[in-house]
């Protein structure tokens, strides 16, 4: 096996340790019949609560991992990420408007402010592709029309915070954090199809991408369709991105430094990187989300905050040691 298949191969293993040990951890200590034994509390606490959140969260960091992978690559740009073509304000500007108007419902079994928030996300990626099929449209005139796009959805959301009374203005701000609580399954079987879907596209994609890394006249000169290639890869990845949003609220960093780390580990070829992303993120937002749960135990802190903190520094710390050159 070579180096980079065991690398792999260790992030492999992280994630399934992950996956089997993240549940076990919380407020109370479960003991092994009471998750065997249906109907009885720990049973529910277990495989009702903390397994699909883990699950969600192992989706969900994947599915931003791989996103921000995919950006990096498509714009050449090391700070490019999952949030930046505005699909995320999107999200947010649907969900501060369900909000607004006081919206508490559901809809076919989600919240009407989740209902919201992926149509938002969904009416930014169609703007988004509709520019992207434009073939005078270049990458670089598609990343800073998302940043518009962006920045005019936030203005929005600060509009209406600003009209919002106390209630719903924290009702805001608390979605914006992000979080990984669920009941069940529900949120997991609506996000996997979206992840699923994004991330074969990607794959099918990876020797384009990886020719994408030697430039754009490059790329093209050997062949690679670049509207074609540009308009895939942002479907792919603002589908993934649209959804999770919807459930867990925008989620930051992860989607930035997972990919930066794993490339400086693992190399360049998407073959690789891909897989290690999914695995890579997914694990580490699900720890995220478990530091989240037990730093303020028996309160809760939002999994944004904790990436957030933990981000921000460890980003810095890469740049300036060097590392980031």
């Amino acid at each position: 096996m070579s180096a980079d298949g065991r690398g792999v191969a260790l992030i492999a293993v992280v994630w399934l340790a992950v996956l089997a040990g993240a549940p076990a951890v919380g407020e109370h200590t479960l003991g092994w019949r009471e998750l065997l034994e249906p109907g009885t509390t720990g049973y529910v606490i277990f495989w009702h609560i903390r397994v699909p959140r883990v699950l969600l969260a192992l989706l969900a960091g994947g599915a931003l991992a791989a996103a921000g992978l995919a950006f990096q690559t498509l714009f050449r740009n090391p700070l490019a990420e999952p949030y930046t073509l505005g699909v995320a304000s999107g999200a947010a500007l649907g969900a501060v408007i369900a909000i607004q108007l006081g919206a508490g419902a559901t809809l076919a079994g989600f919240s009407v402010v989740g209902v919201a928030s992926f149509a938002g996300a969904g009416a930014v990626s169609l703007l988004i592709l509709g520019l992207a099929s434009r073939r005078r449209f270049t990458t670089s005139t598609l990343l800073l029309s998302g940043i518009a796009v962006s920045l005019s959805c936030s203005a929005l959301i600060l509009f209406l915070q600003y009209r919002a009374d106390f209630t719903e203005t924290f009702r805001m701000v608390r979605w914006m954090m992000g979080g990984l609580a669920v009941v069940g399954y529900r949120e997991v079987l609506w996000l996997a199809p979206w992840v699923a879907l994004g991330l074969l596209l990607l794959v099918l994609l990876r020797w384009d991408l990886n020719l994408l890394l030697t430039g754009e006249e490059v790329a093209a000169s050997r062949g690679v369709d670049l509207s074609r290639v540009r308009w895939l890869v942002l479907a792919a990845a603002s589908a993934m991105v649209g959804a999770l949003v919807a459930v867990v609220g925008p989620i930051g960093f992860v989607g930035l430094i997972v990919p930066h780390v794993l490339r400086r580990l693992l190399g360049h070829d998407h073959l690789v990187l891909l897989p290690a992303c999914v695995l890579g993120g997914g694990a580490f937002l699900a720890l995220c989300d478990l530091i989240g749960r037990r730093v303020l135990a028996p309160a809760e802190l939002p999994v944004g905050v904790v990436t957030a903190l933990l981000g921000g520094p460890f980003f810095l710390w890469l740049l300036l040691s060097g590392h980031g050159r």
